[in-house]
């Protein structure tokens, strides 16, 4: 329920609480080429010719890369670029000709006076496109809804008790959507929709991308995400869960640091939405209503060049002396952390006083020198991290410090760059300790620091050339941590082992540390903000290639609103068009699907209701035709649900077996089915092993259910049966096929689309040859009769092709030209068809007004 009412929430924000929170004045579209000006006219399903322009880049995110502030002599704003900004940085990773443009909002207050004057120089001078957010939407936005509930929740923090983040609240979350809203205004004033990319970023604008899908259906739209994405156990307790699920599939293309973020959301999607993925070619890809969603997995890196040049700074080798002079005789363990409850400064310190307990001869030649870096949140949490900080650092110099010796050094006034940079290279270690980081780049800039430069080694009296060597400790619970596979991982968690790392990290000897950094820098290097930049938008430029290839229409309200994107050719099944073509042909083929097709596959009562069997006797008793029902079932329950239909065709078991009509007598496949003594042990095991499967014996086959196991679980399962029953079966005439959360195991040449073409081949035989032919289902193995009827049908060698309706239930990708929408469709349909046909049998009125009042 609560996602229901969110949704509601969202139709509020977006049509009556949003009108009133407009920025100040609409931004005068980019000119991207002199005297022509994009009016962004177009609607969302157009296919209008796009303006000439250059290769253009719209980067969106909570913060521009800027700097403000006010000149205190003439009281006016002074702006300038963030160099140390990764949203700046990324641009290397284009080509020299692309055009980027910002859009975010400023780390600054500026007056409602003076925002048009700022927003225009922005846009002049730095291609930056200010979002200005009212005072209220802000603090609820990103104080409240960004800071205190999302991101502790994304870092496995429950809001348990009022000291540990703030429960949901609906005004934060509406101030969120609000907030959301607005940077999708400003996008919109910008963006030239047919050829701009759209790279989002993080966790502030999740549902961004479902503004701008539903404004620009074929945006071309990436997101990356910085912070972890949390198991499906944490995630599914926010009360917005779907909504902010479905934000994100309106993107092309969606970032993750590490595969375990990925495998995250991957899990979200399946146990809330249903949705199943899969690897193309080494792409994963989510098919969400005919859109490809791509997922892509690589970490962010550093700027080298921006390092570098700190690197080979006089004020750095200055201070490099300074602290060689200051620890001297010493070894340097270095820490470089924001002041927050998840980056584990506490525990660092407990191990490092391990260390020093248990191994007193490193007493006295041991300093860990922790930076730490202003907290970028305030509240309890943090304040009590700071006390537990101070308290821990002070103890640990208490007990075994002396007047010319202090182990713990806290560096807790901002830090320059120069300076970081030369503890980074003075530093024997550097440990990173976090509970839960999203990425954490202090390792790389580490090893590229370690790695040092010709100034910095005179400076530091090392011998150019000499080899380098750098050691890392790094908890296994940070996004960094897969890429440093030459680093020391350790549970946080657990102190002991924690300053066991440490010992071994400093008595390593100096050839295995010169190995392992050496691989570590070379990853570092080679894999930059840069490579990253070009690598993330070479996979959004392939996902969107095929944007204008299928046609688009745009379904749902709020934030239920996504895209459908299906075959040109692929369109809805008009009853006026079908039984049009019905009452002027004479030798008519039907084919149907049981279940998802004349019953809904969610329901607990497989029998058809009275409606669709008087429909079905309706169709069967023309005798201008032939109809048949086409079920993986067995003939036992066909026959039993389906008894009053006397004349209908049944071929059961995917056509294993036939049956003409009721009076006639089942014709069965000759088929070896001794593989049945192989397949039903191995499926008992992982029954057994599998909480809420079940095997379905037929005469034909075997299936194994998965439905009503645990989704991520089931479907593992059934990707190690189906591996495993393809192994045992190698040599045997059966084949496996893994279908809706099933897998089947079926004699070789049994399948939907030969049961179809023996149906119409009779026909022809027996000089009937079919005039029109409709074939409806709704899964993978009614794909094969739809593929069957098309391949049969153009090869019958007749003067008259016959009108085919090869229909599927549900807009997806599928063989068939056509679809309805679900199995109330469908049996409109059939009313309809049996309302045309002749002679029509008793009673059919009065079921047909009451199926009218029913549906």
């Amino acid at each position: 329920m609560a996602s229901i009412s969110s949704a509601n929430l969202l139709d509020m924000a977006s049509e009556e609480i949003l009108d009133i929170l407009q920025t100040p004045r609409v931004l005068p579209r980019l000119m991207t080429v002199p005297g022509i000006i994009s009016d962004g006219s177009n609607d969302g399903d157009s296919d209008g010719t796009s303006s000439i322009c250059r290769d253009r880049k719209i980067v969106v995110s909570n913060m521009l890369p800027l700097h403000a502030q006010r000149d205190k002599g003439t009281s006016k704003w002074c702006f300038s670029l963030d160099k140390d900004s990764l949203l700046l940085q990324l641009k290397d990773g284009f080509s020299p000709e692309t055009e980027v443009i910002y859009v975010g909002c400023l780390k600054a207050d500026i007056e409602p006076s003076e925002q048009e004057e700022v927003a225009q120089r922005l846009l002049d001078d730095f291609k930056c496109v200010p979002t200005f957010l009212p005072p209220d939407v802000q603090k609820k936005f990103y104080y409240g809804f960004c800071k205190q509930y999302l991101w502790p929740l994304f870092h496995y923090m429950l809001p348990m008790c009022p000291d540990h983040g703030d429960r949901y609240d609906r005004q934060l979350w509406q101030a969120y959507v609000s907030a959301n809203k607005l940077f999708a205004d400003k996008v919109m004033e910008v963006v030239n929709p047919e050829d701009d990319y759209i790279w989002v970023h993080d966790y502030h604008l999740m549902v961004l991308p479902t503004f701008l899908r539903k404004r620009y259906h074929r945006v071309k739209l990436g997101f990356f995400l910085h912070s972890p994405f949390p198991s499906s156990e944490i995630y599914r307790t926010l009360p917005v869960r779907d909504e902010i699920l479905k934000g994100l599939l309106n993107c092309d293309l969606i970032g993750f640091h590490t595969f375990d973020y990925a495998r995250h959301f991957l899990s979200c999607c399946s146990r809330m939405l249903g949705l199943d993925y899969e690897s193309k070619r080494g792409h994963i890809g989510l098919d969400y209503f005919g859109r490809t969603v791509y997922i892509k997995i690589l970490p962010v890196g550093i700027h080298m060049g921006r390092l570098e040049s700190v690197l080979n700074q006089p004020s750095t080798f200055d201070k490099v002396k300074e602290i060689q002079e200051q620890f001297k005789g010493k070894k340097v363990i270095l820490g470089v952390d924001d002041m927050d409850i998840f980056k584990g400064i506490s525990l660092k310190l407990l191990a490092f006083e391990q260390l020093l307990q248990q191994h007193q001869d490193l007493q006295g030649k041991l300093v860990l020198v922790q930076i730490v870096n202003p907290a970028r949140s305030s509240g309890k949490d943090v304040q009590e991290a700071k006390r537990e900080t101070y308290s821990t650092a002070k103890r640990i110099n208490e007990l075994y410090g002396h007047p010319s010796y202090e182990p713990v050094i806290l560096i807790d006034h901002p830090a320059a760059r120069y300076e970081k940079t030369a503890y980074y290279a003075v530093a024997e270690c550097c440990i990173v300790n976090a509970v839960r980081d999203g990425m954490n780049l202090v390792p790389y800039k580490y090893i590229v620091c370690r790695q040092g430069s010709p100034g910095m080694d005179e400076a530091m009296g090392i011998k150019a050339g000499s080899p380098r060597t750098s050691m890392l400790v790094v908890s296994e619970f940070i996004g960094c941590s897969p890429s440093l596979s030459g680093a020391i991982r350790v549970n946080p968690w657990d102190i002991e082992a924690v300053a066991e790392a440490l010992n071994v990290a400093i008595t390593m000897s100096d050839s295995e540390k010169q190995l392992r950094h050496e691989k570590h820098y070379r990853y570092v290097s080679s894999h930059d903000v840069a490579y990253w930049a070009r690598s993330f938008m070479q996979d959004l430029e392939r996902a969107c290639k095929d944007h204008y290839s299928k046609r688009c229409w745009g379904i749902g309200l709020g934030l239920g609103f996504r895209v459908i994107s299906l075959s040109p050719s692929f369109r809805k099944l008009s009853n006026d068009h079908i039984v049009s073509s019905y009452k002027r042909t004479n030798r008519r083929a039907i084919f149907l699907d049981y279940d998802g097709t004349i019953v809904p596959q969610s329901s607990i009562v497989k029998s058809p209701s009275a409606e669709v069997i008087h429909f079905l006797n309706a169709l069967s008793n023309d005798p201008k035709n032939t109809v048949f029902i086409v079920s993986g079932r067995g003939r036992s329950s066909l026959c039993e649900w389906l008894e009053p239909c006397e004349r209908l065709g049944l071929a059961a078991e995917h056509g294993y077996f036939i049956r003409w009509n009721k009076s006639s007598d089942w014709e069965c496949m000759t088929a070896d089915t001794e593989w049945k003594q192989i397949v039903e042990p191995v499926m008992k095991q992982y029954t057994d092993a599998t909480d809420g499967s079940s095997i379905e014996t037929k005469e034909s086959a075997l299936v194994w259910h998965h439905q009503d196991a645990d989704p991520d679980f089931g479907s593992c399962q059934a990707k190690e049966l189906l591996d495993h029953l393809e192994n045992v079966l190698a040599n045997e005439p059966a084949v496996v096929k893994r279908g809706q959360q099933i897998v089947e195991v079926k004699p070789q040449g049994v399948t939907k689309g030969l049961a179809a073409e023996k149906v119409l081949l009779m026909m022809v035989n027996g000089g009937r040859p079919p005039d029109f032919v409709m074939c409806i289902g709704d899964d993978r193995s009614d794909e094969d009769m739809f593929e069957g009827i098309i391949k049969m049908v153009s090869g019958l060698s007749i003067s008259t092709a016959p009108e085919m309706f090869a229909c599927t239930v549900g807009r997806k990708p599928s063989r068939a030209r056509y679809y309805l929408d679900d199995t109330a469709d469908v049996v409109r349909l059939l009313q309809g068809l049996a309302t045309a046909s002749n002679p029509k049998p008793r009673q059919i009125a009065e079921f047909q007004v009451a199926f009218d009042t029913v549906i």
